[in-house]
């Protein structure tokens, strides 16, 4: 049994991921953006340690130091998007996208590593396949993901020599409340058993976190068949 930190556990992949590690006996470390969230949160995952910061205030983020002696993983599954032309998006869509996605992960993992480097864990980013291809009207979103796996690759580098594990994993369309708003952005009907499962990429997520420590498995895609 372990001690795991997942971001996004309200919906979708980490959700998901969150329910396989409770199910399982694992210790869960939870972020919340509201107390709302929270309380929700405490009631589907009981006994789950949950904090509440809003990942897209970089002030609050910082404030989350207290983390367990020992973190056999890190899943970061929060994200967020907003589709639109370059000489659409305004400052805000940026800086959202751009805060959520890269800086709020980047902020945690730097506060969390201590805990990390204990238990020789492992860091997951759960990207996109967005952050390998940008295509027209995903330019913020593609560039924040992208961003992402420069992060990641970074820390793999600084982190080999403490024993951590980072692999990013690209997840094609899934069937979350996310994609459901990106076909609304796109102006295409919905349907989600057209994507993968949030379920498939926490089995791949969970294969990741349970590698046996001589090796390490630095990116995976997982593309709808």
């Amino acid at each position: 049994m372990g001690t795991y930190l997942v971001t996004g556990a309200g919906s979708g992949i980490g959700r998901e991921v969150a329910r396989r590690l409770h199910e399982r006996g694992d210790a869960l470390w939870l972020i919340a953006r509201s107390q709302a969230r929270a309380d929700a949160l405490a009631q589907e995952f009981p006994g789950a340690t949950i904090a509440v910061a809003d990942l897209a205030d970089a002030r609050a983020v910082q404030m989350l130091q207290e983390w367990p002696e020992a973190l056999e993983g890190v899943v970061h599954a929060a994200g967020v998007v907003e589709l639109g032309a370059v000489e659409e998006l305004d400052a805000q869509a940026w800086s959202g996208q751009l805060g959520v996605n890269v800086v709020a992960p980047a902020l945690l993992t730097a506060s969390a590593l201590p805990a990390v480097r204990a238990a020789r864990g492992t860091v997951v980013f759960v990207n996109s396949t967005a952050g390998l291809t940008a295509n027209p009207r995903w330019a913020a979103y593609a560039a924040s993901k992208a961003g992402l796996r420069a992060l990641a690759d970074s820390l793999r580098a600084e982190e080999q020599r403490h024993g951590v594990r980072v692999t990013t994993v690209f997840p094609g369309r899934t069937a979350t409340p996310m994609q459901e708003k990106v076909h609304a952005q796109e102006g295409r009907e919905y349907a989600a058993a057209d994507w993968i499962r949030p379920g498939t990429v926490a089995d791949t997520i969970l294969h990741v976190l349970d590698l046996p420590p001589d090796a390490v498995i630095p990116e995976v895609s997982v593309r709808p068949r």
